[in-house]
């Protein structure tokens, strides 16, 4: 029902944006919606400007943006004025919820090929594959994987040479994984979180690198050739001396101050030969970022090994 003074009861309100009652009082009592008076008998009444800001109010709930943040939107646009609208505000709100539901969507993602994964695998393994998935977050987090690496690592390498590293040998979790993905990043995260002494987890020679500059240039050039390698692997091609061995070796030798001569690459490659190896990582990780029913994909440790099988072929035929 209309009033002379412009105004309109809490019913009229409701009514008029298609909401409750009890939502536009709980608007209200929250200071989202402010009223414009009240009625001789203690009734709220609100302006003509109420019904747009309720109708606001009820898009912005209806994607699911809570309280406050809707507080921070209407702020704007109050202080904003309507030709500008709820901008920034608005753009800012609206990409956080879109960052929240999307950890939520993969964290059900994950929940579902973990399910199938149970109901899929034959009833003796079931115990086993719930130990497993149940020491996994979701959606996973790949913390204890970059932990691992960092007790591995040279401990004199710089912060910013460990970052890079870290962007390869730790695999980014599939949004939408299959139930293998999920079993093998679960597999992955029981290696890195199992109890380990220092006996067990021995540190390569090539750490050893001379220098407190020689990890990072260790490091940094192992990257290159990784990716160099990776190329090669993904093309199927077999290991070879070329580009990506020199950048291999020359890793090696900036790092230990040497000279990439023949004699160098021979005793590189029986260093490396004996050189602690974590394989059992790298297969779960090429199980982790692999689709299913694509080729393998190539990881720093299937580069190392075709870069390793290059050494080992060229340093037989200098031998011979």
């Amino acid at each position: 029902m209309s009033h002379d003074d412009g105004l309109c009861s809490i019913g009229e309100l409701a009514e008029r944006a298609g909401v409750t009652v009890k939502a536009v009082r709980f608007y209200s009592d929250n200071g989202l919606l402010p009223e414009a008076a009240r009625s001789a008998g203690g009734h709220r009444r609100y302006g003509p400007d109420a019904l747009d800001r309720l109708r606001m109010l009820r898009s912005l709930r209806a994607l699911g943006l809570p309280v406050r943040e809707v507080r921070r939107v209407l702020d704007e646009e109050e202080k904003n004025g309507a030709q500008d609208g709820a901008g920034s505000v608005l753009e800012d709100v609206v990409a956080g919820q879109l960052r929240e539901l999307g950890s939520q969507l993969t964290a059900l993602r994950w929940r579902e090929a973990g399910m199938r994964l149970v109901l899929e695998c034959p009833p003796g393994e079931r115990a086993d594959r719930l130990r497993l998935i149940g020491a996994v977050s979701t959606p996973p987090s790949t913390a204890p994987l970059a932990r691992f690496w960092r007790a591995w690592l040279p401990p004199r390498m710089p912060a910013r040479a460990t970052a890079a590293f870290l962007e390869v040998a730790v695999p980014q979790p599939p949004e939408n994984p299959d139930p293998a993905q999920v079993l093998a990043f679960a597999r992955l995260n029981a290696l890195v979180t199992r109890p380990c002494t220092g006996a067990e987890r021995p540190q390569p020679e090539a750490h050893k690198a001379a220098g407190p500059r020689g990890p990072a240039v260790l490091y940094a050039g192992l990257a290159q050739a990784y990716e160099l390698a990776g190329t090669q692997l993904r093309r199927g091609h077999g290991p070879y001396a070329g580009e990506e061995l020199d950048c291999f070796v020359d890793a090696y030798a900036s790092a230990y101050g040497s000279r990439d001569t023949p004699a160098f690459r021979s005793a590189l490659a029986g260093q490396l030969a004996v050189d602690p190896r974590i394989d059992r990582y790298w297969e779960l990780v090429t199980g982790v970022i692999t689709a299913p029913g694509s080729p393998p994909e190539p990881t720093a440790g299937t580069a190392h090994d075709w870069l390793l099988a290059a050494l080992d072929t060229q340093a037989v035929a200098a031998a011979g």
